[in-house]
């Protein structure tokens, strides 16, 4: 087995919210690879969870960040200059939506909750990448958390898909802007997992369970080969690739038609 060491690398986690976000799982399989740790929390709440669930990881670093705002992200990265001089990786996990947008149709969706969702789950990227340049070093790599609902229709994700869309639009644009200081770009697209976000989705078990009966491995995916794909794609394993959503959904992604489990 090959073991990938990150000893000596720096890397920020945005958006782990408790122990099943999918951001979580990366930052623990970075952290058993040797990189040094900071987390941004959006909200005073949930900064009690994010520290109980840190406590273990030595000299890790926590900052406030809500990232439509400016001054908070300007911050943010100003802090990490001066306590890092430099920064290796970043992985990008946020996304919101009111539930409101969608637990109708989606041509109902409003103007304000469309931008909120645009803004939050896909220009978010785009600021942080821009906040980050200046400190990422060659080599180092950004990772962002999508979803298949970015190409096809899933009921009930609505405005969600067309944001994932956008940031996997935003990843391949970003790729060629940073491709030329060697800081690579990619998308992680997740099958569904149990996570808090997830279950805000309107009839998500009932979608957990048809992923399962679909995939051609014929269950869903757990947190920890998130994790894995998460720590690849930002590692030197992954050197070559830029500009990618990478798949990890048990093979989902593949299928047209299941006649089998339509029997």
């Amino acid at each position: 087995m090959v073991r990938i060491d990150l000893s000596g690398k720096r890397a920020l986690v945005m958006g782990v919210t408790n122990q099943r976000s999918l951001a979580w799982g990366i930052a623990e399989k970075l952290h058993e690879a040797g990189a040094e740790l900071a987390f941004s929390y959006q909200g005073e709440r949930l900064k009690p969870i994010l520290e109980q669930l840190t406590q273990k990881i030595p000299d890790r670093r926590l900052y406030p960040c809500d990232v439509t705002r400016e001054d908070e992200l300007k911050a943010l990265f100003a802090d990490l200059k001066a306590a890092w001089g430099g920064l290796d990786y970043i992985v990008h996990s946020i996304a919101f939506a009111p539930r409101a947008a969608m637990e109708g149709r989606y041509i109902e969706t409003r103007r304000e909750d469309w931008l909120t969702a645009l803004e939050v789950s896909a220009y978010s990227l785009v600021a942080v990448a821009r906040e980050a340049e200046p400190l990422l070093s060659e080599g180092g790599g950004i990772i962002t958390l999508t979803y298949y609902a970015s190409e096809k229709v899933v009921p009930k994700y609505n405005v969600m898909g067309i944001a994932k869309s956008a940031l996997e639009a935003s990843v391949r644009y970003l790729a060629y802007d940073l491709g030329k200081k060697g800081v690579r770009v990619n998308a992680v697209s997740a099958g569904p997992v149990r996570t808090v976000a997830a279950r805000s989705i309107p009839g998500f078990m009932k979608m957990y369970e048809r992923v399962a009966s679909i995939a051609p491995l014929k269950r869903n995916i757990s947190l920890e080969e998130v994790g894995n794909l998460g720590l690849f794609l930002l590692s030197p394993l992954a050197s070559g690739i830029t500009g990618e959503t990478v798949y990890v959904d048990a093979g989902y992604h593949v299928m047209g038609m299941d006649l089998e489990s339509e029997a």
